[in-house]
């Protein structure tokens, strides 16, 4: 009989065990047999896209999402009632007027003959065209001379009607309109105009503006005739450019 001490590397113990084996076959034994380590990593298997993927998972709560900056808003009195709203940047129209809303309050201004709300909105160099005079407007008086002028010679029933206005941009409108008389469109009054604005001492304001009226008298397809000759001329004698 002989006694072996063997130690169980599985459980980290030793044993003592008895065993009638001649010594010539345990030696057979112990020269064939082989060790089995645990292994050190966790066991890996093969997913059906035949990619290596552990059993281990992560932690959820060590993924990072990204979320948008929030803040927390007063509401009311109450030191409690708070909102959460999204942080996001002011835009154009956020600011001291919008480019259209100033164009709309002008329009409202001069239908009302109120030439102090309409000042407000002119910058002090502003310039301002109208087509059917020959020379532009400048500075925020002689605008304001005008259109009294204009307020003063022409009755109160007359009125600009807005036919389409732009607002995508804060700093030029493009606007349509026509003239109408105690609701009836008045004949040969549609025209359109173009303002620039800037915003000047912290409020928006008319720097430019161009008024395009429909012509009383309409020359039709003449007037291709009449620019067909001024061009023709430009080019039998180009001095005549310097003239224009």
């Amino acid at each position: 009989m002989y006694l072996f001490l063997l130690f169980d590397i599985n459980n980290l113990q030793f044993s003592l065990i008895s065993s009638a084996i001649p010594s010539s076959t345990m030696l057979k034994i112990s020269t064939t047999s082989s060790l089995s380590l645990p292994p050190r990593f966790p066991p890996l298997h093969l997913n059906e896209a035949s990619q290596l993927t552990p059993t281990a998972t992560i932690p959820t709560s060590r993924i990072t999402r990204w979320t948008p900056q929030t803040k927390l808003m007063k509401v009311s009195s109450s030191e409690s009632s708070y909102q959460t709203v999204v942080d996001v940047a002011p835009t154009s129209e956020t600011s001291e007027g919008g480019a259209a809303d100033v164009v709309r309050r002008f329009y409202e201004g001069i239908n009302g003959r109120d030439l102090v709300s309409v000042e407000e909105l002119i910058a002090d160099n502003c310039l301002y065209e109208d087509l059917v005079f020959p020379q532009p407007f400048v500075g925020r008086k002689a605008i304001l001379d005008f259109f009294k002028k204009f307020s003063d010679s022409i009755s109160s029933d007359l009125q600009f009607v807005i036919d389409d206005i732009s607002t995508e941009d804060s700093s030029a409108v493009g606007v349509t309109w026509h003239l109408e008389w105690k609701g009836k469109q008045f004949p040969f009054s549609k025209g359109c105009s173009f303002y620039r604005l800037e915003v000047v001492n912290g409020k928006r304001q008319i720097i430019y503006g161009r008024d395009i009226v429909e012509p009383a008298i309409k020359p039709g397809e003449s007037a291709l005739g009449i620019i067909r000759a001024v061009t023709w001329l430009l080019q039998q004698f180009p001095q005549l450019a310097d003239r224009l």
